[in-house]
Order: C-alpha cells, then sequence, then structure tokens
C-alpha cells in the first residue's frame, strides 16, 4: 500500500475531495515526520512509499505552507518559536487543517481513516508507536 492507495481510502470514507484530502494526510505526516521520535518514524515512512514526500510537499514547518498570513500566521509562528519546533509542528499542522475548510469532525473522520490505513501498511505497533510519541496529535484527531 502506497500513499496514493492511503490517499484514495481517506477522500473515499471521509467524503474529501483529492486535492483536500492530499492537504490532510500530508499535514498530519509531516506532523508525524517532525514530532515523531527517532527509528520508529523512519521505519514507518519506509512501509509507505511516497508518504514521506506527501510530507515534505505539506512541510508545516515550511515558511508559509497554507499561502496565508497575516495576525494568525504571526501568533503561529510565535507560539512555534517560543515553544520549539515540534510543539510548532503540532500547532501549525492543526492550524493547517482547520485552514482547509474542513470541520473537526471531518478532520478527525480524516484522520482515523488514516490511522486506520497507516495500521494496514506500516503494522499497528509500529503505527502505534509512531502515534504514542506525539500523543497530542490523536487527541486532536479525535484518537485515543
Amino acid at each position: 500500500m502506497n500513499v496514493q492507495d492511503i490517499v484514495n481510502t481517506v477522500s473515499q470514507k471521509a467524503g474529501l475531495d483529492q486535492a483536500t484530502t492530499e492537504k490532510v494526510v500530508g499535514t498530519i505526516f509531516s506532523v508525524l515526520e517532525r514530532e515523531a521520535e527517532g527509528t520508529s518514524a523512519s521505519a514507518f515512512f519506509a512501509k509507505i512509499p511516497g508518504a514521506d514526500g506527501l510530507a515534505h510537499q505539506y512541510d508545516v514547518m515550511a515558511a508559509d505552507p497554507a499561502g496565508g498570513g497575516g495576525f494568525l500566521s504571526s501568533l503561529q509562528g510565535a507560539l512555534g518559536g517560543v515553544l520549539g519546533e515540534k510543539a510548532g509542528a503540532l500547532i501549525n499542522g492543526i492550524a493547517a487543517l482547520k485552514a482547509s475548510g474542513l470541520d473537526m469532525a471531518q478532520i478527525q473522520k480524516a484522520g482515523a481513516t488514516l490511522i486506520q490505513q497507516a495500521e494496514a501498511a506500516a503494522g499497528p505497533d509500529l503505527t502505534n508507536k509512531v502515534l504514542g510519541s506525539v500523543p497530542s496529535l490523536k487527541g486532536h484527531l479525535g484518537i485515543g
């Protein structure tokens, strides 16, 4: 299973268009890539061909990944700087998901489906280990 298979399944099950789904999946993968610890994250991305490329395409720590600006972007940048890159990645990722026009129910449905697909591709133990190193992401996605 590659990243496109995951995007297709999330799109279908969450009822989102392909472009929005790609952004959601890429953003969540970017947060995981930035925040998950060490070799488990590397092994996770190695099991899902294309996931690291999609994470880079929607890099939550890029100068302005959403193309937006203004006060919220300034606030996100300040918080990310104060809290460090790890917390900043999560803050930026959640802001990017909300900026995509989705409500929390849609984000949670897409996130839960993404996690199910990641478990199928990378295995539940490895997926849970990676997610366990970013516990606040699970809370934002409405997952245990």
